[in-house]
């Protein structure tokens, strides 16, 4: 996770990774827990992480609290700073990195090859690797400098994922919305999931209520 504004859609796409029986090196930047605590009111803390977690993965998108049940067993924290952790190595066994949401700041950073955190030290590694790397990036409007940083990582063979809500599933609660994007995400990384009603060729699909 990093700083952008977006964590709700953090939350759906960890939730989904767990249901989908991976495993997560969970790595939240910084800036991502100021962006936490300002839109949950939770402070994301490395010496209760699990709790801390486990209270916001809880909540749906409204800030509903106990929408959903987690089980944290197959999650792993590393402290952003934390340069001698497992994903900062090529050798750390690893199917990919999902970088949800994505700021500027942090796609600069990667398209850069920068390492001042081991989000960005990790992102490096699985792109030296040819591993999935998929960067969620949220921020509007987008000038031309992330343009062509975004440009460059599509070119390093990341996928490059806009948190852009689709309508055409049937949303009609901001979890829909928010679940879209995270099953693009998941889409984009090869994981099964059942997030959003997919497209099948009949205009007016997304109107139904079955």
């Amino acid at each position: 996770m990093s700083g952008a504004s977006g964590t709700p859609y953090a939350a759906a796409v960890l939730r989904a990774l767990l249901a989908a029986g991976e495993s997560v090196d969970l790595v939240v930047s910084r800036a991502s827990r100021l962006t936490l605590l300002d839109e949950t009111g939770i402070s994301f803390r490395d010496a209760h992480w699990r709790d801390d977690l486990r209270e916001w993965l809880s909540r749906g998108a409204d800030g509903k609290p106990d929408t959903f049940t987690v089980d944290l067993d197959g999650v792993r924290h590393w402290a952003a700073g934390d340069l001698a952790a497992g994903p900062s190595s090529g050798s750390y066994p690893s199917k990919g990195m999902l970088i949800v949401p994505a700021s500027t700041a942090c796609v600069a950073g990667v398209a850069l090859g920068l390492s001042k955190d081991l989000l960005q030290r990790a992102a490096s590694v699985t792109l030296k690797e040819g591993r999935t790397l998929v960067v969620a990036v949220r921020e509007t409007p987008l000038n031309g400098q992330t343009l062509r940083h975004l440009v460059t990582l599509d070119d390093a063979g990341a996928h490059v994922v806009p948190a852009s809500p689709a309508f055409y599933a049937g949303a009609t609660h901001i979890q829909d919305l928010v679940d879209f994007v995270a099953g693009r995400v998941l889409d984009a990384a090869g994981v099964e999931h059942r997030l959003y009603r997919r497209w099948q060729g009949e205009l007016g699909g997304g109107s139904r209520t079955d």
